[in-house]
């Protein structure tokens, strides 16, 4: 169970690294938070690998992870801040960690740039609008589900 600092605000990241005291605050009141983030990162980017290993569909896989990826944040969102009671690490862990390394939309704008050539700008630009699209109604989509199982109405 989360004890009260634990459901503290999250860590605000902004900390300019060119001035002194703030790259000794970025360790000494950030390095959970980075700390849990590389662990999750690892993590995600590890289960991103697999995905790609076990589905070789190039451009595909790469759409499904991220919509996944962000269905799984939307319900991640609504978990944390409206249904459950969490350790301040979670969300920066599973959220921007886990979801974060195992999302990657880097890959996304290096296969559009593979996709774009002449004779196939339509199926480029209806990856690179569908991606778009098809991650930001999964957020949504993750969002809408979550909290219909969970009985919470959508705040306005």
């Amino acid at each position: 169970m989360a004890t009260e600092a634990d459901r503290e605000e999250p860590i605000d990241p902004d900390v300019d690294v060119h001035v002194a005291e703030q790259r000794g605050e970025l360790v000494r009141t950030h390095g959970a938070v980075l700390l849990v983030i590389a662990l999750g990162g690892g993590l995600g980017a590890l289960a991103r690998y697999a995905v790609g290993v076990l589905l070789p569909i190039g451009a595909w896989a790469t759409f499904g992870v991220n919509v996944l990826g962000c269905l799984l944040i939307g319900v991640l969102m609504v978990l944390i801040h409206e249904v459950w009671s969490v350790h301040r690490l979670l969300r920066p862990f599973i959220g921007v960690g886990v979801l974060g390394g195992f999302t990657t939309f880097s890959t996304y704008a290096v296969e559009f740039a593979g996709l774009l050539r002449p004779g196939s700008v339509l199926p480029a630009g209806l990856y690179l609008v569908g991606t778009v699209l098809g991650a930001l109604l999964a957020v949504l989509a993750g969002v809408a589900l979550t909290r219909s199982i969970v009985g919470k109405q959508v705040q306005p």
